[in-house]
């Protein structure tokens, strides 16, 4: 695990598991059986080395007979399933009133469609295992709340001609990401921009970043990293991502372009 607090979690949770099923009389193996799986994984939940899946939670107390009490922990594995970046992300986005982001390499990964994140991470090296590749499409999928909450926080989007064409996944990936992009551009809470190519003025030719500001009228930056994301909150250096993200969207296609724009892309790809 890569951070303390879903280490604890996971021990909490394997401990419950491991004192339900000794109350029961049962061994490792047993419990296993009797659940659907192997004893070497029911070990390794008891000792916090593995995330159990809800199927096993619930399995779990039924055959122990917590009546509930294993299977109410399923909300906090979950939440511990998801990488710490993550999280902290998400507490960030669900803190927020206005977001902007802009992205130059790939679709941003709230705009993702769950084929186009999963196809975006078997293509890393050195190469991520299933479990985690499922870890992390399930953890940006349960971000997309954000564009449900209520009160509707206002976000926007940059994105880069060239995350619209590759064809990460395929052509039948790109095109479901495509009518996505529509689909979410269409909100009446959300504008998605494109800075095309041709585009001579650039206000910042590198990597992606965000802008939040929150329900205090605290604004933060965010830089996007592979391994080490950073929060900025010096007043001064957010100041300035403002600044910038105000240029790039001046920079980029309306909105109303945009929409255009990648139902012109979309009819290519037909």
């Amino acid at each position: 695990m890569e951070d303390e607090e879903a280490e604890a979690v996971l021990r909490a949770v394997g401990r419950q598991i491991k004192m339900w099923r000794e109350a029961a009389g049962m061994k490792q193996g047993e419990l296993g059986a009797a659940i659907g799986y192997g004893e070497e994984m029911v070990s390794s939940v008891e000792r916090g080395r593995r995330i159990p899946k809800p199927d096993f939670l619930d399995k779990a107390d039924e055959a122990v007979g917590a009546g509930g009490k294993i299977s109410a922990m399923k909300e906090d594995v979950e939440r511990a399933r998801y990488p710490k970046k993550v999280r902290d992300l998400a507490k960030l986005e669900d803190e927020s009133v206005e977001m902007g982001a802009y992205t130059a390499l790939h679709i941003h990964g709230l705009l993702q469609t769950p084929e186009y994140t999963r196809a975006l991470y078997e293509t890393r090296r050195p190469a991520h295992t299933e479990e985690d590749i499922d870890r992390v499409v399930a953890a940006r999928m349960a971000r997309k709340v954000v564009f449900e909450r209520v009160p509707r926080p206002f976000i926007t989007f940059v994105q880069e001609e060239a995350t619209l064409r590759r064809p990460v996944g395929g052509r039948m990936v790109l095109r479901q990401q495509l009518e996505h992009l529509l689909e979410v551009g269409r909100l009446r809470h959300v504008e998605i921009q494109v800075m095309p190519t041709s585009r001579a003025d650039h206000a910042y030719v590198s990597g992606s970043f965000r802008v939040l500001k929150l329900r205090d009228g605290k604004a933060l930056g965010y830089l996007a990293a592979e391994l080490h994301g950073r929060v900025i909150s010096d007043p001064r250096e957010v100041q300035v991502m403002e600044m910038r993200y105000g240029m790039i969207r001046a920079q980029a296609l309306s909105p109303r372009e945009s929409l255009a724009f990648i139902e012109k892309l979309l009819g290519e790809e037909t």
